[in-house]
């Protein structure tokens, strides 16, 4: 059979070679550095931090006076493992929550607060000891930028407002409320969410309702002093078509940004466990998670039909995988366990999300701690950091880095519901410094794979780089083992009259530094 290619453009087809029975398998890179034109914005490394179990009560803060050592509330060691994410921005409140928070519930001293009951996640009830100066402070202490997502569902256009007022202006009614409240200085905030999933929980919705309600609500958030927001409307679930094209038709360029939801489920009434599942599980799983791109290609379509000039951002701001919540936890607060296989639906997204930055300006996996698909667990005074942390980790260096388009000549593997997937997945680009750095992920549960890279004009004589592999796909960190998959150097890679030869093992993710 001919061999055929596997092209990470934006008009990429899935065309690799039948899997093989093999003791190796072989696949090809080539990198076409020449045709590396746009940036990838590290807004697409962005978090998610909402009122939900215990992502922000217990994973973020515990408050001055917790035993547990923290900086003004926030937990130190969430804080450090944070910051070396170097996190971009984190969305706050929610999600579902955003639209039945009501801001002025969380202001002022904290004892004097009203508590909440939180009807979207458990029926817990908070104190709302985590409110707008908590959350900003935080950012202010990552060095992130802010991420708020506006109440449209129960609130007013006068509440979203004076939010907005309260947080940027330097004078006023709310700015001296805020300023009585200890904050002298607004804050900056720029990208701003006119409600979340509005056709959903956030108001069962139809589109055409909804945006007239966009045009409203955003016309009273205004800028100032300076602070100019990026006004992000609420957008569609994965294959919910009709909702962008009614929003791109209606509000246009009124919005900045669309926001787009697409979780990696296998079933959304018996999800399957986080850490017991079979091989057809896993690879049916890289197989949902991969049709996110034809899902982003479907919207952007759609998008650049109304809005050519790419003025208005896709906002992946939920993704990630969801699983049944671990047993013995309390139900509805999505607590989750996070394999080696969640690592790889990480890697494969980001991959994704790399090839569409003219259009994909922010994505915000969900969420941050102690939630879905998470970087950190924490327990009391324990802190673990999970496969997907990692991943970001190792990731990292994408961020603002220009994309390079590549092409993989590889096998392919069909798998449930006739998904095919290749058993190789890469993404490759060149940071400021003019290091170029090439990510890479053999899907396959029993195959090393030998990957060849002709490296051209890249002059590259220096190569170092770490991996991320375990022995089985469900290993996990734990509070008693919380090292068990991590990242260690790699040494399985050579440059030798200019192609670059990297042998893979199974079930792994590197990322290489072509110096």
């Amino acid at each position: 059979m001919n061999n055929n290619y596997l092209k990470t453009g934006a008009l990429a087809a899935l065309l690799c070679l039948p899997i093989a029975s093999q003791a190796q398998e072989k696949a090809t890179i080539t990198l076409h550095p020449d045709e590396g034109k746009n940036i990838i914005s590290r807004h697409i490394y962005g978090q998610f931090a909402e009122h939900l179990g215990t992502c922000i009560y217990g994973g973020l803060w515990v408050g001055e006076d917790s035993p547990i050592p923290n900086t003004q509330g926030y937990r130190n060691d969430v804080l450090g493992a944070l910051k070396e994410l170097s996190i971009p921005n984190l969305r706050w409140p929610g999600g579902c929550f955003a639209d039945e928070y009501h801001w002025m519930d969380g202001i002022g001293p904290r004892g004097q607060r009203p508590r909440m009951v939180n009807n979207n996640w458990g029926g817990t009830v908070e104190d709302n000891s985590f409110g707008t100066h908590e959350f900003l402070n935080l950012c202010e202490l990552l060095g992130c930028e802010p991420y708020v997502s506006g109440n449209v569902g129960s609130g007013s256009v006068e509440e979203m407002a004076k939010w907005v007022e309260y947080m940027t202006a330097e004078d006023g009614p709310m700015a001296k409320l805020r300023k009585q409240n200890g904050r002298e200085k607004p804050w900056k905030v720029h990208f701003f969410g006119v409600g979340n999933e509005s056709w959903g929980c956030g108001g069962s919705m139809r589109p055409e309702y909804y945006s007239d309600l966009y045009r409203r609500y955003s016309t009273y958030c205004r800028n100032y002093n300076g602070n100019e927001l990026f006004k992000i409307a609420s957008g569609a679930s994965d294959y919910d078509y009709n909702w962008t094209e009614v929003l791109m038709q209606n509000v246009g360029t009124r919005m900045n940004g669309l926001s787009l939801h697409y979780y990696t489920v296998m079933d959304w009434n018996k999800k399957g466990s986080a850490t017991q599942f079979t091989d057809e599980d896993y690879y049916w799983t890289l197989g949902k998670c991969l049709e996110i791109e034809d899902v982003i290609r479907r919207h952007i379509g759609i998008m650049d039909r109304y809005d050519p000039g790419k003025n208005v951002g896709l906002m992946v701001d939920e993704w990630g995988t969801w699983w049944d919540q671990e047993p013995g936890t309390i139900p509805g607060h999505l607590f989750q366990q996070n394999t080696l296989r969640d690592a790889f639906v990480a890697a494969l997204t980001l991959n994704v999300f790399h090839k569409y930055t003219d259009r994909v300006r922010m994505a915000n996996i969900a969420q941050i701690a102690n939630v879905l698909q998470s970087m950190i667990l924490t327990k009391e005074d324990k802190m673990v950091l999970t496969p997907t942390y990692h991943v970001f980790h190792m990731y990292k260096v994408h961020q603002d880095a220009t994309f390079i388009p590549l092409d993989i000549q590889c096998t392919r593997r069909i798998v449930r519901d006739d998904r095919i997937i290749p058993t190789l997945s890469a993404t490759a680009s060149r940071d400021q410094q003019g290091t170029v750095h090439l990510s890479l992920a053999n899907i396959d549960l029993t195959q090393p794979c030998e990957v060849e890279i002709a490296l051209e004009d890249l002059k590259a004589k220096k190569v170092t780089g770490e991996i991320l592999t375990s022995d089985k796909m469900g290993d996990h960190n734990t509070f008693e083992a919380p090292d068990k998959v991590k990242p260690q150097a790699f040494g399985k890679a050579k440059i030798s009259k200019g192609v670059l030869r990297v042998t893979l093992p199974a079930k792994s993710i590197v990322t290489l530094a072509l110096e």
